[in-house]
């Protein structure tokens, strides 16, 4: 399978890991990253995510978390062969029993949510088999630090039984950002960023394509950084 080549680093895929996808790519470029030092990334894939927010910001440190031993390797042979190796590592953890002393600043995570597949790698990487919403949020809240930021990306028809679980572990939504496919098209997916700080919430609206297959200025701003392609006319 080819490896999808991004400007500062590139990531190869297997058939049995979830590829690269526009869920990744805007969670790894919307998460708030500036003020964090240690990161921790629930459910790598690939790793694309974390070496997104490693080239955002070039003093924070990583650790990537999987289940999936594939994807643990294929994680690790992404984060070796990047220019923020040195930043990055990776284990092969079941995130329910995670052990550690150090807490986080930032936890990111793109999470399963169908809740039926037919292939095996659906099943661990996108179904609630391994890591239901509600096991996410209370390992989350023991492990981020006073100040500390957790941020995921989710379908819409998720949000709200989400939202209530994070605030049932004092963990409150400070940024809401609404992501449509296509313009003048109903809401698809949220980026969540939650806090143990409650404030006001910090609500906006994401538009991926302008017109079929045609990304729109938001996006192409978004991700100028990031992807290798020319702006649409």
């Amino acid at each position: 399978m080819k490896p999808f080549i991004f400007k500062q680093f590139q990531i190869q895929q297997s058939k049995n890991v979830f590829r690269v996808g526009t869920d990744g790519v805007l969670l790894g470029a919307l998460a708030n990253i500036e003020s964090a030092s240690h990161v921790l990334e629930v459910g790598t894939g690939t790793g694309l995510i974390s070496l997104m927010l490693a080239q955002r910001n070039p003093h924070a440190y990583f650790l990537g978390l999987d289940i999936n031993e594939e994807a643990v390797a294929l994680t690790k042979l992404n984060f070796e062969n990047s220019p923020f190796q040195e930043r990055l590592k990776n284990n092969h953890q079941d995130f329910k029993i995670f052990e550690t002393e150090c807490k986080f600043d930032l936890i990111v995570s793109n999470p399963p949510y169908f809740e039926e597949s037919g292939s095996e790698k659906d099943k661990i990487a996108r179904q609630t088999v391994e890591l239901n919403f509600r096991q996410l949020i209370e390992k989350t809240a023991v492990l981020l630090t006073e100040k500390g930021l957790f941020s995921v990306i989710i379908p819409v028809e998720a949000g709200e039984v989400f939202v209530q679980i994070a605030s049932e572990n004092n963990l409150f939504l400070n940024r809401k950002v609404d992501i449509k496919g296509i313009e003048n098209s109903n809401v698809k997916r949220l980026v969540l960023e939650f806090s143990p700080i409650e404030k006001i919430t910090e609500a906006s609206e994401f538009i991926i394509e302008k017109s079929p297959r045609i990304y729109s200025d938001q996006y192409l701003e978004l991700t100028k950084e990031f992807h290798v392609f020319k702006k649409n006319v």
